[in-house]
């Protein structure tokens, strides 16, 4: 088998086996898996304007507007327009969007710490390096 045939069938198989430990995770939440990612990106990287979280989601700023009135009804996301541009609306999350981020974000420091519990300090190094590689080409 070629490498690059192995090394695909590799990242297939990580993708499925983490995207159903996702899916399975988010269930137990009551949320939608958009609704999940929209709160980990604002989580990780505070408040942004609707534009920017949409290019960093992978959607568009109309499927965005909808996810957003969703999380605000639910008390997750608060609105506010950006100071420097009052055309632009800046999202971050509530009191109650920080909780529920923390709490998804301590599920995946736990299944981090499961997946790379037999690594040594280089070889965890050596995956961090390797995947902001693979990150930056997207």
């Amino acid at each position: 088998m070629s490498s690059l045939i192995e090394l695909n069938n590799l990242l297939t198989e990580f993708y499925d086996k983490m995207s159903s430990w996702e899916l399975s995770v988010v269930k137990e939440t009551g949320y939608s898996l958009a609704q999940i990612h929209t709160l980990e990106v604002l989580g990780s990287h505070g408040a942004m304007k609707m534009k920017d979280l949409a290019n960093r989601l992978g959607i568009t700023t109309g499927t965005l507007t909808v996810q957003i009135d969703k999380l605000v009804r639910l008390g997750l996301v608060a609105r506010h327009f950006y100071e420097e541009d009052r055309r632009s609306i800046l999202v971050d999350l509530t009191d109650s969007g920080i909780q529920i981020f923390r709490q998804h974000n301590q599920l995946h420091l736990s299944l981090t710490e499961e997946l790379t519990k037999n690594l040594d300090t280089e070889a965890k190094s050596v995956l961090a390096s390797v995947l902001m590689q693979i990150n930056q080409e997207f």
